[in-house]
């Protein structure tokens, strides 16, 4: 193993990792600091790495945006977003479908590319990052109203199995691959079924191995958790199903589902997912060649442009108009559209099929992405309040149980599992007889967070976070709990 490459690797993470919370400062979102990092380490930046291995970088992305969707889903809440359910998933389908029809072609006209070519490049770039924005108005103090939210989160984490596809039956129009337009219905519809069922099926799988498992070791459950995430990924595109809806349908049956160390699960998915936009945004600036990007800059801001004041504003306009929406939200959702990790993947496959003006595609969507989120990541607050979309009540910057337990390093923070053989089912908190130094903090029940009692009853399933001043009290607490399996 050459031990440079690998400090150099481990180097430019920590500085994503690091920079993220001047990209924060700046209103900027990370991935651009992101890509910039990756760019200056690369062959024509200040380190000099030689990088332009297409596959790998499509491989990373693929892996990485499976984690990153498993991650999404998990920390959505069904409650949160049953609501805007409907707006939500027409958003994810026909809003990417007419996004990509309407800029591929006036991309086609525009540009001077034929009508294939054009549809790709409006595939390619229909996938929008919402989450990116989220971050900017938090730390900005801006809030929205739980269901628009609600229906921004959903569109951004379920958009982009619907433009994966759609890049990839462009992509087999133009090799030759399928015969027409009704072959990729047919498609279409097999991969959202299977992807949706296998998402379900084998989440519902995953859980009840996590709840009986009763594995040794804590830390073993992220672990289970992570090979899933590929196993699930891997599994259902074997069989013709879309992965990616999948991995998202998967994350948001396990967050609506009660098992043992659902907490730290979620925490360890969340850490992931910074973990692969980090590695995947590097990966992706490496790629890059500065030198490429003047020659496709006007090219590059007629498209930004085409598709944040034509094509994204009529996709949107027409998808929720029949949901009665406000046109104020209409009108945000469509500045909102932020371009990020999904085009930059699916601009990897014409290069990777070797395809016609492959690596024009990819500067082009990489100079649309960079616009994108300079552009209107950075006005995104403003246009909040332009539109009358935000809240008056100011966000306020939530504190992780860990950070708050950390300030008394006293204290620790402990999760316990009532399982069905737990000694304390049927019995009152107050009857357990606790050492005095343990609290029990929070009670989770069928997907519901509870302050308990004295005189709380515990039942199988249910999920105690507890406080112990040190590590004999929790010992004895964890016994009187949950047993010594």
């Amino acid at each position: 193993m050459n031990e440079g490459l690998l400090l150099v690797g481990a180097i430019l993470v920590l500085a994503g990792a690091g920079l993220s919370k001047v990209a924060t400062r700046l209103g900027v979102p990370s991935l651009v600091l992101f890509l910039v990092i990756g760019m200056l380490a690369g062959s024509e930046g200040v380190l000099g790495i030689e990088f332009d291995d297409v596959e790998i970088a499509q491989q990373v992305g693929i892996i990485a945006l499976a984690y990153i969707l498993f991650s999404g889903g998990i920390s959505t809440s069904w409650p949160d977003i049953r609501p805007v359910a409907l707006p939500g998933a027409a958003l994810a389908t026909v809003g990417v479908l007419l996004t990509m029809i309407i800029l591929g072609l006036l991309s086609s006209v525009v540009l001077g590319i034929g009508l294939l070519p054009g549809l790709l490049l409006g595939a390619v770039i229909s996938a929008t990052d919402a989450a990116a924005v989220f971050s900017i108005l938090r730390s900005r103090g801006i809030a929205l109203n739980k269901r628009f939210a609600s229906l921004l989160e959903l569109e951004s984490g379920s958009n982009d199995p619907a433009a994966v596809f759609l890049t990839v039956g462009v992509i087999s129009l133009i090799t030759g691959d399928a015969n027409g337009v009704v072959d990729l219905v047919v498609l279409f519809i097999q991969q959202m079924s299977i992807g949706l069922v296998a998402g379900w099926g084998l989440a519902r799988v995953a859980l009840w191995l996590i709840n009986r498992l009763r594995l040794e070791f804590d830390g073993l459950y992220p672990v289970l958790t992570a090979a899933f995430v590929l196993m699930l990924y891997s599994a259902t595109d074997l069989i013709g199903g879309s992965g990616f809806l999948a991995a998202y349908v998967a994350g948001l049956t396990m967050a609506n589902s009660t098992f043992i160390h659902k907490g730290s699960i979620q925490r360890f998915h969340d850490a992931i997912a910074w973990l692969a936009q980090i590695i995947m945004f590097v990966v992706f600036g490496l790629l890059v060649f500065p030198s490429d990007l003047p020659g496709v800059a006007l090219r590059g801001l007629l498209i930004a442009a085409l598709l944040a004041f034509v094509a994204r504003p009529i996709s949107v306009l027409i998808t929720l108009l029949p949901f009665r929406m406000p046109i104020r939200e209409i009108g945000f959702t469509s500045w909102i559209g932020l371009r990020g990790a999904t085009p930059i993947i699916l601009a990897t496959f014409p290069l990777v099929q070797g395809i016609d003006g492959a690596e024009t595609i990819f500067n082009v969507v990489f100079f649309v992405v960079l616009t994108s989120v300079l552009v209107q990541g950075t006005t995104v607050t403003a246009a909040a309040r332009w539109f009358g979309v935000a809240c008056d009540t100011p966000v306020i910057a939530s504190r992780s149980q860990e950070l708050m337990i950390s300030e008394n390093a006293a204290h620790n923070l402990h999760e316990v599992d009532i399982g069905e053989d737990s000694p304390a089912i049927g019995r009152a908190l107050f009857e357990l007889g606790l050492p005095d130094g343990v609290l029990i903090a929070l009670l989770y029940r069928n997907n519901t967070v509870h302050v308990p009692q004295g005189g709380t009853v515990l039942a199988a399933g249910d999920v105690v976070m507890l406080v112990a001043e040190n590590d004999d009290d929790y010992a004895r607490a964890r016994f009187l709990l949950h047993g010594n399996h």
